[in-house]
Formats: C-alpha cells, structure tokens, sequence
C-alpha cells in the first residue's frame, strides 16, 4: 500500500509517500502561501504520485471533534487566510481518497511512538519547542484526545526570581510558550537562539521553564518516554540541564530508573510528523 503524508505547517507544507512499515518513497516541500495555491501543488504532488489513503498533521488551532460539521478546519490561526478553512474538506474533494488528519504535532508524537525513539514502550510524550510549543501524547498506539486537542504549550508556570521578561504570549503572557518558545527566546535577548549558542545562562533559564513543564507532564500523564524535538532543542546542551532540573524538581517523590532514558532527543530528526501521518491512516 502506497500512502501519502502531510505535514502542513504554517511556515511549509511537507509532502510524501510511504509504505506501512514508515519507509518515505518520495518527498517534496514547498512554502504555505493561500490555501488555493498551496492545494495546487498538493493535489500535483499526489497526482503524480498515486496513493490509497493520506494522512495530515496540520498547524493549528484545528477542530478535531468529529460530530462537529467543523471537523477539519483551520481555526482563529495567525495566518489569515487559513483562518476558518475546511482543510480537510478540500482535501478529501481534490484527491477523492480517505483523509485523516490531526495536529502536527499530536501526528509526531505517534511517528515517534511507531517509528522511532518510542517503538518499544506502550506511552511516549512528544514535545516540539520551537515557534510555538506544543506536545502530544500517544498511549497503546492512540493519541490522547478530549473535546478537543490539548494545548499543552499553555500551561502556566512559575516565574524564574531574576526573569524580568514579561512573556511573549499575546493570550497568556507567562505561559510556557510565552516565556521559553523561540520568539520569546529572541523577544528577551534581543537574537536568535542560535546567536546565544554559547552562553549558558540562557540555556539554563531555558532548560529551568521546560523543566517546570515536563515535572507537570510527568506526574499527570506518566509517560515511558518524554521525547523533546522542534528548533530551540538542536541546542544539545539542553538536554542534560533539563534532565538535572527535572530530578531536582521531582524530589525523588517517583522513582525515575534512568533519567537519561527517561527524557531524550527525537529518532526521526525531520521525519516524525510525515510517518506519523502515515501511521495515523493506518488506524483504522
């Protein structure tokens, strides 16, 4: 079975065809323009390369309620002419095949938990840091879902005593996503997280709020694994600071075998969402 895979984000739409087992066949991206002409070059793509079913992770707010005659659309995104767009609608009229769609970042998670890091565990928890923040979580090979998709880069957390920054979340403010995404990375230090490779105080403040969100992740969903990917974590000294700030938060309270295994860098580097758009076709 040939299978088409989206990653539709906001920046680029991601385009592939693959097989069951997670294998990508073909590839190809290009930039998220209007709604019309990114379909274009989608329905093209798939008209060349014939497939049977796809899969879509999409940017979001999405409705994922599926007795809402909403289901599928794009909702009060940024990015005005996707704002209210029946994606999936459109999708399933241009290509005439069976769609399934979810969030982006809900998709990695389950690419992960078939393909990569995650294959040998029944949990794993996928957080993407990097424009945004957001996290999926995958038990049994099903993604957590309740009324609607969880937005898990919202919690609030505490306030580092020497952070004077007032948070970058036009909505929160001082959420997770306000105060350590990328943007809100640039909006304190006035560069670029890779203008900051080398100074570790910013790593630490960072390492400090993600910390925070992974304790509150842990305790509620219990995850085998908690997997950390998206843009601000290629700063791989991230990881082992997050690690020690983690345990220090958790205090001993439940017992962690291997903390090192516990918390750790994506297997599929770019590749999560576009198998994990395969694997979600495949759940039927």
């Amino acid at each position: 079975m040939r299978i088409g895979a989206i990653e539709a984000g906001g920046t680029k739409f991601v385009c592939a065809v693959g097989s069951r087992n997670g294998e990508i066949l073909e590839r190809s991206s290009f930039p998220t323009t209007t709604p019309d002409e990114t379909l274009d070059q989608v329905e093209a793509f798939f008209r060349e390369h014939k497939v049977e079913r796809l899969g879509v992770g999409a940017f979001g707010p999405i409705n994922l309620r599926t007795v809402s005659e909403q289901y599928g659309t794009i909702g009060n995104t940024p990015k005005m002419a996707w704002r209210n767009f029946p994606l999936l609608q459109n999708l399933r009229s241009r290509l005439e095949i069976p769609v399934f769609i979810d969030t982006d970042v809900n998709v990695a998670s389950l690419g992960e938990y078939n393909y990569g890091v995650t294959k040998d565990a029944e949990s794993c928890l996928y957080i993407t840091v990097g424009t945004g923040i957001g996290a999926g979580f995958v038990q049994n090979g099903n993604i957590l879902q309740g009324y609607d998709h969880s937005e898990m880069g919202h919690i609030l957390i505490q306030k580092h005593p020497e952070d004077d920054f007032e948070g970058a979340c036009p909505s929160h403010r001082i959420c997770l996503e306000g105060l350590a995404a990328g943007p809100a990375i640039e909006a304190r230090y006035g560069k670029k997280g890779m203008e900051l490779a080398d100074q570790n105080n910013v790593w630490e403040l960072e390492a400090y709020y993600l910390a925070q969100a992974i304790m509150n992740y842990f305790v509620i969903l219990s995850p085998e694994k908690i997997i950390i990917g998206g843009g601000v974590m290629k700063q791989d000294k991230l990881y082992p600071m997050i690690r020690k700030q983690f345990m220090n938060l958790l205090n001993d309270y439940i017992e962690v075998e291997d903390v090192n295994q516990l918390i750790v860098a994506p297997e599929l580097k770019d590749n999560q969402a576009v198998k994990g758009a395969i694997a979600l076709t495949l759940q039927d």
